[in-house]
């Protein structure tokens, strides 16, 4: 699986997949859930209701992992996925946003994706360190045994971030 870092705009990427980071009413929100939803158009918010009408609680659970159809994105589908709120490392943060990554990558090989991108999940609002998150990230993409799924993206909306992932992949 060929592994990249790139730092650009996510909703711009002609992909199979694009992530969002999502929160647990998979409604759309701020930070990147609420530029894939404006630049996906109205159609992902009804698709986005449809599903949250099927879950127990009508919510998403943290570390899952949902699929819509991409809209006016340049990708057959948005995965939608909310990291864990830091919490000082006490409340199994590390095994949830692992399990956002290796989730979302399930899910995209059920579905024969070839190419995904991934934000940074929890790095925002969430408050999860970045340099923690990265490394989870990263480690969790790279274990992972695709079968379709053959190059990942790894986009970041900042320099830092950007640098962040570059030295784990040179190291």
């Amino acid at each position: 699986m060929k592994i990249d870092v790139i730092r650009a705009d996510i909703t711009t990427l002609k992909v199979d997949v694009i992530v969002n980071a999502a929160n647990c009413s998979l409604l759309g929100g701020g930070g990147v859930d609420g530029a894939i939803h404006k630049a996906a158009g109205k159609g992902l918010l009804k698709q986005c209701k449809a599903l949250v009408n099927q879950l127990p609680g009508h919510r998403g659970k943290s570390g899952e992992a949902y699929l819509t159809g991409g809209c006016k994105l340049h990708c057959k589908y948005v995965i939608h996925t909310a990291g864990p709120i830091w919490g000082g490392g006490k409340h199994n943060e590390a095994t949830i946003l692992a399990n956002c990554y290796i989730n979302s990558l399930r899910l995209a090989d059920e579905k024969q994706c070839e190419s995904i991108a991934f934000p940074c999940i929890s790095t925002g609002i969430y408050k999860y360190p970045p340099d923690a998150a990265a490394k989870i990230a990263y480690e969790s993409v790279r274990s992972f045994e695709a079968e379709y799924v053959k190059n990942v993206i790894f986009c970041c909306f900042t320099s830092r971030d950007e640098k962040l992932y570059q030295q784990l992949m040179a190291s």
